[in-house]
């Protein structure tokens, strides 16, 4: 079975993906919308079962887990949900991208079967800056109780919208690493997967409201955005047999972006 944390675009093409070789429990804080989903992916031929998750309560990933537990064996899990800068929310990105994501982890260590795998979607805009050295500690330990207050009064004016994606998702790439050993000895890989610019409806929507995005597509070595089925198609290989090597370490999809922007990183 797969667990596909987020109905979102991408974390449905992942979901179609997956359902092609695995039983598929789909979470999502959208109780409707997730079931929808999954009834359309019933109709189709899919094993989908919907549950409502909010990656930020701790009782909900806690029934996340225990539903995944009276379903079977847990043999992939992909992490999927996030909030993009649009959100202008400093406290909301880092609790979903960051804190929600190792909450995840943490519920899920116990759950996924020997030779499973845990797939963190994270960003290139992780790479797009080095993490000053004062915060590394901080972001190494998001599930203290006082994590994000106090990442916000180390930040000061800083804390805000797009600060909080970028460090959440290096936080999350550095969280992948941190975790391999713990999860190399029950017999788990986790990796994170970092897309470069991806072509959705959200994504073209924000071309009209940012000049430094068009400015990235411009500077992308393959001129194009990603689909999001060749996302999926990463994922897929990640949670197979075929990358039973590979854990511990960022997987950076972006056509050369960050190759063309931060040549000497």
């Amino acid at each position: 079975m797969a667990v596909v944390v987020g109905a979102g675009g991408l974390g449905m093409v992942v979901a179609r993906r997956l359902g092609l070789s695995h039983r598929l429990l789909i979470a999502d804080r959208d109780a409707v919308l997730v079931e929808q989903h999954c009834a359309d992916l019933r109709s189709q031929g899919y094993d989908a079962t919907a549950i409502a998750c909010d990656v930020t309560s701790p009782p909900d990933i806690a029934a996340l887990a225990d539903a995944a537990s009276t379903r079977g064996k847990v043999r992939t899990l992909a992490h999927v949900v996030g909030l993009s800068p649009a959100a202008k929310d400093f406290t909301a990105i880092m609790a979903v991208n960051l804190v929600g994501a190792a909450s995840v982890a943490e519920a899920f260590l116990d759950l996924l079967e020997p030779g499973g795998a845990g797939i963190f979607i994270s960003s290139s805009a992780a790479h797009m800056q080095d993490v000053p050295a004062v915060l590394q500690p901080l972001l190494d330990d998001p599930l203290r109780p006082d994590f994000i207050a106090a990442l916000a009064a180390e930040l000061g004016a800083e804390a805000n919208a797009n600060q909080a994606y970028a460090l959440s998702k290096a936080a999350l790439n550095r969280m992948c690493r941190r975790l391999a050993p713990a999860w190399g000895k029950r017999g788990l890989r986790i990796v994170s997967l970092s897309p470069g610019l991806i072509a959705s409806p959200q994504g073209a929507e924000s071309y009209k409201h940012s000049a430094g995005k068009m400015a990235l597509l411009e500077a992308a070595p393959l001129g194009r955005e990603c689909s999001m089925l060749e996302i999926a198609g990463v994922v897929a290989f990640l949670a197979s047999d075929q990358a039973s090597y590979i854990t511990g370490t960022d997987i950076l999809v972006d056509g050369g972006l960050i190759a063309a922007v931060r040549p000497g990183s």
